[in-house]
């Protein structure tokens, strides 16, 4: 038999103090005890999953960058634990590169290599035609990538508020006919509204 989710907390040990310190030391490259709880904790939600439901749910996170929807998939097919525990294990199973931290780094460097060429220009270094061409080619391609991350989380937040809009109501409706013959016929119904949603830019 599974441990329960309360037998996976009560099951942490306390560190010492050299562990203590030890975890503080390497706190860019180990996961703490906390986290591989929350790691567990959702494991073992996902692990009483049917098959298919379990392979739905690792196909959707495998696929989907941000671990908002993932969260609301996992609560669409019952989870009620937090968050946090489904970002870890999200991290830890399926890592995602992060392109709006991409994007905010080009930014940076783009901005730094227009300030370089003006003083380049200033100081007589590049030709003042070849230079001031050379800035507004530069600036052109800078507003470009910022309305580029502009449009990246827009578009990630509005599809973010739309299915935390749809877990809430779904969520609502399912509380409201709790133990109803309508109950069952809800969450497919539920199910089809989450693919309505995904489908849609």
């Amino acid at each position: 038999m599974k441990p329960s989710a309360k037998e996976l907390r009560s099951n942490a040990r306390p560190q010492n103090k050299n562990s203590v310190l030890k975890n503080q030391t390497n706190k860019e490259t180990t996961t703490r005890p906390n986290e591989l709880i929350d790691i567990e904790l959702f494991t073992y939600w996902l692990d009483n999953l049917d098959s298919a439901q379990q392979e739905a749910f690792n196909s959707f996170a495998a696929d989907n960058y941000s671990v908002i929807e993932a969260y609301l998939y996992a609560r669409f097919l019952g989870y009620r634990g937090s968050i946090i525990a489904c970002e870890l294990w999200v991290k830890k199973h399926y890592p995602k590169p992060d392109h709006r931290k991409t994007l905010l780094y080009e930014i940076s460097e783009m901005q730094e290599d227009i300030r370089k060429l003006r003083d380049d220009v200033d100081n007589g270094i590049v030709k003042r035609d070849a230079g001031v061409a050379r800035i507004a080619s530069m600036q052109k391609e800078l507003r470009g990538t910022i309305a580029q991350i502009e449009a990246f989380t827009s578009n990630r937040d509005r599809k973010g508020l739309l299915l935390a809009g749809a877990d809430r109501a779904v969520c609502e409706l399912l509380a409201v006919f709790k133990d109803d013959p309508i109950e069952i016929p809800l969450e497919e119904a539920s199910m089809s509204v989450w693919a309505k949603i995904q489908l849609d830019e």
